[in-house]
């Protein structure tokens, strides 16, 4: 079935129908490049909204990115970045491969459906002139018709008429038979027009507009495939970034099952332990005894401080940021040392500023022996170039060496001091309660016999003894134990000096044998082979299990 045959009247339906799909083509065209601004709209917002959020400085450098909790978001906020890239290229293929595709197309089907009209009417105008040529033969055939007739009438009238002359006569005969002649040729004309109208006729309608309509079924029948291929593409596009968009979407889900309360509880511990231990019970300053009273009279003891028993101004400033959690801070003043951070917090440091500078140490270590390589290079083969031009760069590294060098060592000092710190404010919980009990204890029993006995000297005595009492009290009871075995061996990286109680000295290179691991606090109980054991710093080992 095809337009020529079946629709061979219906030009003006075909004109209209081929009209309206080509409109169809350009409204599709504008739905899709409507829809691809609002996925560009989309992503651009995606893109704002990522922006937005995530880090300007480095991830290194925040102290929030220790915590899994906040290393999620961040990769959440990175699959989002994704997420709306992949809405980018949904736009992109849209606009390109529909919107510019199907546009340019639809140009090039309107100039054909332009000329395939074109040539309709051509032909259709052609049929009308040759059907005007036969009306016009066929009005001339029928006057001269009518003008022959009537010259023949008067030739007879004139013929019967007794008062003609003959001159009269021949020439009515004469005019009758040249009316005659002229129908006859306007007869041969009409019928060789009419022949002629016929040919084209049948032609027109057999031949030529059932081609035209056929072409145009079948331009028809390309741009209905076409926009059929511009609805696939429309959903293809999204089915192919469906598995991207999938993986961004299980990126998220295992960035939310990598978040773990207790890993983010440890390292808030890690990031703000201060190493300070728990203040202890404030003293009783005894005001009913006379003021020449010294203090190791006070029944209860008077804390350190001035020789009137009060306190002294200095060791309540000091103890003051201890004593109170929630009070204000002063304004921080920044040492090299670090010794404005507490304890546990700049030995924490103290390792990452000796771990730096070790590695700026290596880099110039390594470009020294490369320009070593490079002079011996020069010394051997001299045209490559000048040996003493080298010199000022090695003697720059050299200098940066043992620059860095010396930094270490200072660092390194800094650390050891920082780390007998930490041991000694290293609390022993059991022992500490213990005694807890034991002076509160010592202050009801001295309370209730406060007016039977003389507790001053008594109790002076034990306050003296409880001051002079060591804070690790379990390295002796540890020692007095029988020798346990080894849970390992390590290595001593650095030398350290064990000037405070509980720790060891050990030296560069030594091998230990591991008696007990770090319990979080930065120290590891080792035994030395020649005998001895302490708590030396755990960053200083390189430690092996057994």
């Amino acid at each position: 079935m095809d337009w020529g045959t079946e629709l061979w009247d219906q030009f003006d339906t075909v004109e209209r129908h081929t009209q309206w799909g080509l409109d169809l083509v350009d409204k599709y065209v504008k739905f899709v490049k409507e829809r691809t601004e609002i996925e560009q709209a989309y992503a651009k917002q995606l893109r704002n909204l990522v922006k937005k959020h995530l880090p300007k400085r480095t991830t290194r450098e925040d102290p929030e990115s220790k915590f899994c909790q906040y290393q999620a978001f961040l990769q959440v906020v990175k699959e989002l970045n994704d997420f709306a890239g992949q809405r980018e290229v949904v736009a992109e293929n849209l606009l390109t491969q529909i919107c510019v595709e199907l546009a340019k197309y639809s140009q090039e089907l309107k100039q054909e459906r332009k000329s395939h009209l074109q040539e309709g009417r051509r032909a259709q105008q052609q049929l009308e002139n040759s059907f005007k040529q036969l009306e016009n033969s066929k009005r001339k055939f029928e006057r001269d018709c009518r003008e022959a007739e009537k010259a023949v009438l008067t030739a007879e009238k004139l013929d019967q008429d007794i008062n003609a002359t003959k001159a009269d006569v021949e020439k009515a005969k004469q005019q009758a038979n040249l009316r005659s002649h002229m129908a006859e040729e306007s007869k041969n004309e009409y019928a060789s027009y009419l022949q002629k109208f016929n040919h084209n006729q049948s032609q027109f309608y057999f031949l030529e507009m059932p081609q035209i309509f056929n072409k145009l079924q079948e331009m028809d029948e390309r741009r209905t495939r076409r926009l059929k291929e511009g609805y696939s593409i429309f959903s293809e596009t999204e089915q192919q970034v469906v598995p991207i968009i999938g993986k961004c979407l299980e990126g998220m889900k295992a960035a939310a099952d990598l978040v773990d309360e207790k890993n983010d509880s440890q390292a808030l511990i890690e990031l703000h332990k201060s190493g300070f231990e728990r203040p202890g019970d404030m003293d009783f300053e005894d005001f009913s005894q006379p003021i020449n009273r010294t203090s190791s009279d006070s029944s209860l003891g008077t804390p350190r401080g001035t020789l009137d028993g009060r306190l002294d101004p200095r060791l309540l400033g000091k103890n003051k940021g201890k004593r109170w959690l929630f009070s204000r801070k002063n304004k921080t003043v920044i040492t090299e040392d670090f010794s404005h951070l507490p304890p546990e917090q700049r030995r924490k440091k103290l390792q990452q500023k000796i771990e730096e500078r070790n590695r700026e140490l290596q880099k110039e270590l390594d470009q020294r022996d490369a320009l070593n390589k490079m002079k011996d290079v020069y010394q051997k083969t001299p045209q490559m170039g000048d040996p003493s031009s080298l010199e000022p760069k090695i003697s720059e590294t050299l200098g940066n060496i043992e620059k860095l060098r010396l930094e270490i060592q200072k660092y390194e000092a800094w650390l050891a001091d920082a780390e007998s710190r930490v041991l000694s404010n290293r609390p022993d919980s059991v022992t500490r309660y213990n005694r807890h009990l034991d002076h509160t204890s010592a202050l009801n029993n001295n309370n209730c016999s406060h007016e039977k006995d003389s507790p001053d000297t008594s109790h002076s005595d034990e306050n003296q003894d409880t001051l002079s009492q060591p804070i690790y009290t379990e390295f002796d009871e540890d020692f007095e134990e029988e020798l346990a075995s080894p849970i390992g061996t390590c290595v001593a990286l650095y030398q350290f000096e064990g000037s405070s109680e509980g720790t060891i000295s050990m030296v560069e290179g030594e091998e230990l044998s591991l008696m007990e691991e770090d319990k979080g606090d930065g120290w590891t109980r080792v035994r030395r082979s020649k005998g001895g054991e302490g708590y030396v710093p755990t960053s200083y080992l390189r430690v092996s299990l057994n």
